[in-house]
C-alpha cells in the first residue's frame, strides 16, 4: 500500500491496531493535523482487521470533510474515488462493489442502522471528530453499542477525538485509549490591546486585524487562515478585505454550503502569491490546509441550539471555547513557526468556557425522539455519553404526537415511519408527506436560512424569489447561493413523493408543519396575535400582513414574553377548519374578563388558544358563573364591610384563644373562597355586583351551629350595658372596643371582658364626645373621675355627676326638673 510523507499518527498506529485486534474497540486521541482521518482507515484495512467482503464505515460531521478524506485516501492508494475508498452523503455518493472504506456523513449511519440493525457487510464503524459531540454522532454510537451487545459481537468500534477529554468515551465503550502526541511548531499568540466596545463594529475590527496580521507576517510567508462563525460573516469580511489587502493576496472563502469545486480550491495550496482563507469552524479539525503559518481568530462559533422561534434547531453565534481557540491556534504551527492573532484581549480569555457543549444538551430533540421511537427503545436503555434532557425530550414527543408520528403510548405510527425516512425535521417531513411533492419547495425553503433577509414576513415572497431568474421582478435583495441550494434540495425532496393536493395554498401547507403556530389577531390597533399553542406574538406595524385576521407563523425571534414574527403566511378560517376539523373543539366557558371586569359566558369553537367562533351562552349554569366570579374576586380583592370585618375579627380572636374555627384572616379567606364564598355567589357576575354584595351571611354560614355558639359565648358580638342596651363590639383594633355614655356605666365596679381580654371602653359625654378611654373602670372611678366630673358638671349641669359613681344608678337621662 502506497505511503505519503510521514505523519505524527504513524507512531501510534501499531498500538492502535493491536488494541483493535485484541478487543475490536479503541479510542484514539490525536491533535488536529496528526493524520488520523486519512491514515487510520487505511491502516485497519492493511492490517487485515476487516474480514473479506466487509467494509469500514467512517463518520464525518461535514460533507466537505467526508469528500476530502475519501479523495485523500484514494490518492494515497493511487486509485480514483469509488474503488477501494468511497463516500456517501445526502444527494451524493461514489462507491462500488470493490469499496472497502466508505466515508459517510453522520445521518447516513442512523439510516443504515434503522433499515438493517445488524449492519450486514460492515466490519467496523469509525467515529471521526467525535469531540464535536454532534447529536447524530452521540445517537449513532449509542445504537452501535446496543447492536454490538445484542447482534454483532464482532462489530469493531473506533472513536477518534482531537481533544484530551477522551477518557469518558473510553469508559463508555469499555475500550483502551491510544494517544498520538503529534508534532507541531511553536505558535506565538497576539491579543488585542483593549476589548472591543459595544459600539465597535466587529466586521471592521476583524478586517483591521487581518490587514495588520498580513502586513506584520509578510516576511514569515505562508498562508493566513481566518476563522469566522458563518457564511454571512465570511461574505462581509471578503468584501471589506478585497480593497485593503495587497494584490498578491488571494481571498478564498471556505464554508459548508459552497459548491464542492470551490471548497477544493480553497483547500489547495496557493500557486502564486499569498492565500488568505476565510473559513468557518470546518477548518478547525476536519480538514488539512497546507502552508498555513498565520491564524486570525474572530472568537466566535456557530452551534446548533433549539430555537423556540422556528420550533427547530438553528445555528446560533456564540463565543468560542478555550478548546476551540487552542485547536484554531494549532493550525498555524503545522509546517513551521506560526503566529495566532485573536480578536479579544488576554484578560478576556479567562471568561471563555473550557469545551463546547454537547449538541444533545441544547438542540431540538424532535428528530432524536422520532429515531428512538423507530428503534423501539427508551433513552434510558441506550448508552448515551450525555443523556438527553428529560424535559426537552418530553416536549419533542408531544410535538410528534401532535403531528401523528407517535400514538398515545409514544409508539411510532406508520405515519411516523414515513417521516423518519425523510432527511427533514419531522415538522417539515409531515408537511411533505401530507401535502405531497408540491410542498417540496416550501420544505426546502423552511429548512434553510432566510434567502431574503430584511424583507417583509410573507413566505410567498420567498417562494417567488426561489423560481425567479436573475432576480427578475424581485424588489428585495436575495442571496443567490442560498436560493440555488434551496432549489437543489427542493428537487431532491420532490423525488418519490406523491402528487399532492394542488388546492393547498402556501399557508395551508405551512400550517401542516406548524399546527401550534396558527395565529389569530387580537383586538386593538397593534398587530398582536395569539398562537394556537397559547403563546403571544407581534408583527411589525408596517408589515403587509399586519392586518391579517389569521396567520401561520413559521419563524419567531424566540422572545418568551411576546415573540416578534419573522416569517409567516396569511391563512383563511376556511382553510383552518378544513385542515384541522378533527382538532377543533366546541367549548362552553365561563371566564372572568380582566378587561370587561365581569364574567363572560361564551360558547366557542377553538383550535387550541385560537377562537374560531364566539357567541353568548345564554343559559350558562349558576355554578359555572360563580366559579368564574371567584377569579374576579381574586383579582379585585376581598371587600369586607364593617359588619363583616367585625365578624371576621371575632373569629380570629376566638382562634387565638384556642377555639377550633376556620381561618378568617385575609389570606385564609382568600385561600378558602371555594368553601365559604362560592355557595353564596349566585347572581354576582361583575365588579359592580361585587361592590354591592354583603359577604356577612356567607361568613356566618361557614360556621357550624356549635362553632357559632362557642363564638358567641367566648367572643360576643355585642356588649350589654347595665341598662340592657346592646352595643356592637368593635374587633378591628388590637383589643375589642365599645363606646358608651359615661352615665350608662354608673354602678359598674368590675371591668367587663371579652374573650378573656379587657374591653377598651371609650367613655362619651352627653354630647357623644370622647371623655376618657379606659381598660380599668374601677381604677377610673377611683382616680381621674373626680377631674372629669369637675369639667363635665360645668359643661353639662343638667346631667347627673355623682361624687360616688360606683353607688349611683346608670342612666341616659338628664336631672329631673325641680
Amino acid at each position: 500500500m502506497a505511503r505519503d510523507i510521514p505523519l505524527p499518527i504513524d507512531d501510534a498506529l501499531p498500538q492502535l491496531i493491536a488494541a483493535l485486534r485484541d478487543g475490536r474497540r479503541a479510542v484514539l486521541q490525536a491533535p488536529p493535523g496528526a493524520g488520523k482521518t486519512t491514515r487510520v482507515p487505511l491502516a485497519v484495512l492493511e492490517a487485515g482487521l476487516l474480514p473479506e467482503g466487509q467494509r469500514l464505515i467512517m463518520l464525518e460531521p461535514r460533507r466537505l470533510a467526508a469528500r476530502a478524506a475519501a479523495e485523500r485516501m484514494a490518492q494515497t492508494l493511487r486509485e480514483p474515488v469509488g474503488r477501494t475508498v468511497g463516500y456517501r452523503m445526502r444527494g451524493a455518493a461514489k462507491t462500488s462493489e470493490a469499496t472497502r472504506i466508505e466515508v459517510v456523513t453522520e445521518g447516513i449511519l442512523t439510516r443504515m442502522l434503522q433499515s438493517a440493525p445488524d449492519l450486514p457487510g460492515i466490519g467496523m464503524v469509525v467515529f471521526d471528530e467525535f469531540h464535536e459531540r454532534s447529536l447524530n454522532a452521540d445517537l449513532g454510537l449509542a445504537l452501535c453499542l446496543e447492536v454490538a451487545g445484542a447482534l454483532r459481537e464482532d462489530l469493531g468500534l473506533l472513536v477518534m477525538s482531537a481533544t484530551l477529554d477522551a477518557e469518558p468515551v473510553a469508559a463508555l465503550i469499555d475500550a483502551p485509549m491510544v494517544t498520538s502526541e503529534g508534532r507541531s511548531f511553536p505558535v506565538e499568540t497576539r491579543w488585542l490591546d483593549r476589548p472591543l466596545r459595544p459600539d465597535d463594529r466587529r466586521d471592521i475590527a476583524l478586517a483591521d486585524l487581518v490587514t495588520r496580521a498580513e502586513a506584520e507576517t509578510r516576511a514569515l510567508g505562508g498562508g493566513l487562515l481566518v476563522f469566522l462563525p458563518g457564511e454571512a460573516e465570511i461574505r462581509r469580511a471578503e468584501a471589506a478585505l478585497t480593497r485593503r489587502l495587497p494584490d498578491t493576496c488571494t481571498l478564498s472563502p471556505l464554508f459548508g454550503a459552497m459548491p464542492f469545486a470551490r471548497q477544493r480550491a480553497a483547500i489547495a495550496p496557493a500557486t502564486r502569491g499569498r492565500k488568505v482563507v476565510l473559513a468557518t469552524s470546518i477548518a478547525e479539525t476536519s480538514l488539512t490546509l497546507p502552508d498555513i503559518r498565520v491564524v486570525v481568530d474572530a472568537g466566535q462559533a456557530r452551534r446548533a441550539r433549539f430555537d423556540p422561534g422556528s420550533g427547530m434547531s438553528r445555528l446560533v453565534t456564540e463565543r468560542v471555547t478555550r478548546a476551540e481557540a487552542t485547536q484554531r491556534q494549532g493550525r498555524a504551527g503545522r509546517v513551521g513557526d506560526g503566529i495566532c492573532y485573536r480578536l479579544w484581549t488576554r484578560g478576556e480569555e479567562g471568561a471563555l468556557q473550557a469545551f463546547p457543549p454537547a449538541e444533545i444538551e441544547a438542540a431540538d430533540l424532535t428528530g432524536l425522539a422520532l429515531e428512538l421511537a423507530l428503534w423501539g427503545a427508551h433513552e434510558n436503555d441506550l448508552a448515551f455519553l450525555t443523556p438527553p434532557p428529560a424535559a426537552a425530550l418530553a416536549e419533542a414527543r408531544a410535538l410528534l404526537a401532535l403531528l401523528g408520528a407517535l400514538d398515545d403510548r409514544s409508539h411510532i405510527t406508520p405515519h411516523g415511519r414515513s417521516l423518519a425516512a425523510l432527511p427533514l425535521h419531522p415538522r417539515l417531513a409531515h408537511m411533505l408527506v401530507t401535502a405531497g411533492r408540491d410542498a417540496a419547495p416550501l420544505a426546502a425553503l423552511m429548512a434553510d436560512r432566510d434567502p431574503l433577509r430584511g424583507a417583509p414576513c410573507d413566505l410567498s415572497l420567498r417562494l417567488k424569489a426561489l423560481w425567479a431568474r436573475d432576480g427578475a421582478g424581485q424588489p428585495h435583495q436575495a442571496d443567490p447561493g442560498a436560493l440555488a441550494r434551496i432549489r437543489d434540495d427542493s428537487r431532491r425532496l420532490a423525488r418519490g413523493q406523491r402528487q399532492g393536493d394542488t388546492d393547498l395554498s402556501v399557508a395551508a401547507m405551512a400550517a401542516l408543519a406548524y399546527p401550534d403556530r396558527i395565529a389569530q389577531r387580537r383586538k386593538g390597533d397593534d398587530p398582536r396575535f395569539v398562537l394556537s399553542g397559547g403563546k403571544g406574538a407581534a408583527l411589525a406595524p408596517d408589515d403587509p400582513l399586519a392586518g391579517a385576521p389569521f396567520l401561520v407563523v413559521t419563524d419567531l425571534d424566540g422572545d418568551p414574553r411576546e415573540a416578534r414574527i419573522r416569517m409567516a403566511a396569511q391563512i383563511t378560517e376556511r382553510e383552518i377548519r378544513a385542515l384541522f376539523a378533527d382538532r377543533i373543539t366546541s367549548e362552553d366557558i365561563c371566564t372572568w374578563s380582566r378587561r370587561d371586569r365581569r364574567v363572560l359566558a361564551r360558547r366557542q369553537e377553538r383550535l387550541g388558544a385560537v377562537v374560531l367562533s364566539d357567541r353568548t351562552w345564554t343559559d350558562a349554569p349558576d355554578d359555572g358563573i360563580a366559579r368564574a366570579m371567584l377569579d374576579g374576586v381574586r383579582e379585585i380583592g376581598l371587600r369586607l364591610p364593617p359588619a363583616a370585618q367585625r365578624f371576621a375579627a371575632r373569629v380570629e380572636l376566638a382562634r387565638a384563644e384556642g377555639l377550633d374555627l376556620p381561618d378568617f384572616s385575609t389570606d385564609g379567606l382568600m385561600a378558602s373562597l371555594e368553601e365559604w364564598l362560592l355557595p353564596m355567589l349566585s347572581g354576582v357576575r361583575s365588579a359592580e355586583d361585587w361592590k354591592r354584595f354583603d359577604p356577612l351571611p356567607a361568613l356566618r354560614a361557614a360556621l357550624s351551629w356549635a362553632q357559632t355558639q362557642a363564638l358567641d359565648a367566648h367572643v360576643p358580638s355585642h356588649f350589654t350595658t347595665p341598662l340592657g342596651r346592646r352595643v356592637p363590639i368593635d374587633y378591628g383594633g388590637e383589643d375589642p372596643a365599645v363606646e358608651l355614655r359615661l352615665q350608662e356605666v354608673f354602678g359598674v365596679t368590675r371591668h367587663p371582658t371579652c374573650g378573656g381580654v379587657p374591653l377598651k371602653i371609650t367613655l362619651l359625654s352627653p354630647a357623644q364626645r370622647p371623655i376618657q378611654i379606659t381598660r380599668d373602670l374601677p381604677g377610673f372611678w377611683a382616680g381621674s373621675y373626680a377631674e372629669v366630673r369637675k369639667d363635665m358638671r360645668a359643661q353639662y349641669p343638667k346631667h347627673p355627676w355623682p361624687e360616688d359613681p360606683t353607688s349611683a344608678d346608670p342612666t341616659l337621662r338628664a336631672k329631673p326638673r325641680k
